[in-house]
């Protein structure tokens, strides 16, 4: 007979990885997390004024962070697509949204492309002093008038002789102060269509390349983001990453793994924020008692918890496909949407819950609301994943 004793208790404190995750994904973590928080979290006010410095870059390199699933060849660590899923989660613990951002457009936007595509000495020159942090990238694919459509994209390259001439500008690029090469997104056939795009590793110290503006954003504050203009600017051939004229397709997959990492910390920031105000409300009374022993609070944080732990799920599901040779553009859109727009629901609970004190910028509530905020439009708008999902169902 089964006593009450015999029968397996709830622990609500147990924390089992997930099975993608190995011991040595936990003692990364917790490398990460111990440098966030003693280098980057105390400089996190500081930095909301003046942007991160680009020393952060050389000392991630220095500890080997910029290039966890990089080729050991190039400098990187070559360890599993779960590792870049480690970063983009343990990074939150920096509690600046502008400088995850900053890193991520390093790591996982501007970077893989040149991996992929890049020739033996375009690797040499830029992917491996960008995984040392002695080189910063940034990447050029919105304009003034081309943003979710790609395929509006007006920026020119025409050939001349052994050279290109680029003409055009690009917009809210992360990155676009400090950058020493931009990864280019061109238009080189008007006629082709989605053939008709070509992809460019441009310096930035090249003539013609204006650094115009930098630009004022919601959140986002540590990380510089500009407005750039081409004029005139003449590179050699020898500057073309990957194929003349399949532009499109190289940039289109680079924005699988870019959605899917940016999900990942989405949903690392909501569940900081989540975490940040549960200790809040085991604090702060009303009516005399802490306001989470309220049902109304306890509520909402059984809501946010659901929805943190729905999209995690969806987000390592998706991983493990994705390492394993899959291409679930579906699922990772899926992911995308999911993680970024819990993520702002969550962040605007929590302000919510701390009240008046949540508006202020002394809790660090409000800014974790303004950072996550871009999440829903960056990498793909909300409207862009609905369709992408909706298409792939035929319709």
């Amino acid at each position: 007979m089964t006593t009450a004793e015999d029968v397996l208790k709830p622990d609500h404190g147990s924390h089992r990885k997930h099975f993608i995750f190995t011991d040595e994904h936990d003692q990364l973590r917790e490398s990460i997390t111990a440098y966030a928080q003693k280098e980057l979290a105390p400089h996190a006010e500081e930095w909301e004024e003046t942007t991160f410095p680009d020393s952060v870059f050389r000392r991630m390199g220095e500890l080997g962070f910029l290039g966890l699933d990089k080729p050991v060849e190039y400098g990187g660590q070559g360890g599993d697509y779960y590792s870049a899923l480690v970063l983009a989660e343990a990074i939150v613990h920096a509690r600046s949204g502008g400088l995850a951002m900053g890193l991520a457009v390093q790591t996982d936007m501007a970077l893989p492309p040149i991996l992929a595509f890049g020739t033996e000495d375009q690797k040499q020159e830029w992917a491996a002093p960008a995984i040392a942090g002695t080189k910063i990238l940034c990447l050029g694919i919105t304009e003034p008038d081309a943003g979710s459509d790609v395929a509006g994209i007006k920026t020119r390259a025409v050939r001349d002789g052994d050279d290109y001439v680029i003409n055009g500008s690009k917009t809210y690029i992360t990155n676009g102060h400090r950058a020493d090469v931009i990864v280019l997104v061109t238009k080189t056939d008007l006629d082709a269509g989605y053939d008709g795009f070509t992809l460019f590793l441009v310096p930035m110290d090249t003539p013609g390349v204006i650094r115009e503006k930098r630009l004022q954003k919601l959140g986002m504050h540590a990380s510089d983001t500009a407005l750039l203009a081409f004029q005139d600017v003449r590179v050699p051939a020898s500057t073309v990453l990957g194929q003349v004229g399949k532009g499109f397709y190289h940039i289109m997959w680079e924005l699988q793994g870019e959605r899917l990492i940016g999900a990942a910390g989405s949903v690392a920031g909501a569940q900081h924020c989540f975490d940040q105000t549960l200790k809040y409300a085991m604090e702060r009374k009303a009516f005399g008692r802490e306001i989470g022993k309220f049902q109304v609070i306890r509520h909402k944080f059984a809501e946010m918890a659901t929805k943190i732990e729905t999209a995690r799920q969806m987000v390592y599901m998706t991983a493990w496909r994705f390492e394993n040779g899959e291409y679930p553009v579906r699922e990772i859109s899926m992911a995308k949407l999911y993680a970024s727009r819990i993520a702002v629901e969550v962040a605007d609970e929590c302000i919510q819950i701390h009240g008046g004190a949540g508006y202020m910028k002394e809790y660090g509530i409000e800014r974790v609301w303004r950072d996550l905020r871009l999440n829903r439009i960056g990498a793909g708008t909300d409207e862009v994943m609905l369709d992408v999902i909706g298409k792939s169902y035929g319709l």
